[in-house]
């Protein structure tokens, strides 16, 4: 049986028509910032867990306005305005460690992120 060597420029024109096809042949795994949605006074998912130096975004779908709050520290470590309906906020965590947070309109309304 003949053994077939394809011309290395050939194997390179098939890899970029796959790849403009099916996408990257090796993707890199893009590194989203999670979203946490208020909606029915409720942060959900309730619990993020991020790498140093990541960020999350909060996301009000709730017909009220709500707020996100750290709870414990530095009272300013992060704290969003009102958020009126489909108004965004994003903090970027620089330190790892447990962050509680709350609704200073809604108290009853409680998430964690935790930073690795």
């Amino acid at each position: 049986m003949k053994r077939r060597i394809f011309h290395p420029l050939a194997v390179t024109m098939l890899a970029l028509a796959a790849a403009a096809f099916f996408g990257p042949l090796h993707p890199v795994a893009a590194a989203e910032a999670p979203t946490v949605v208020i909606d029915n006074y409720m942060f959900m998912p309730v619990a993020v867990t991020i790498p140093v130096g990541g960020s999350v975004t909060w996301i009000n779908h709730d017909g009220d306005i709500h707020s996100v709050a750290a709870d414990d520290g530095d009272p300013a470590m992060f704290k969003s305005p009102g958020l009126d309906t489909d108004d965004k906020f994003s903090f970027t965590f620089t330190k790892p460690g447990t962050y509680l947070y709350h609704c200073t309109l809604h108290p009853h309304m409680t998430g964690k992120i935790v930073v690795q």
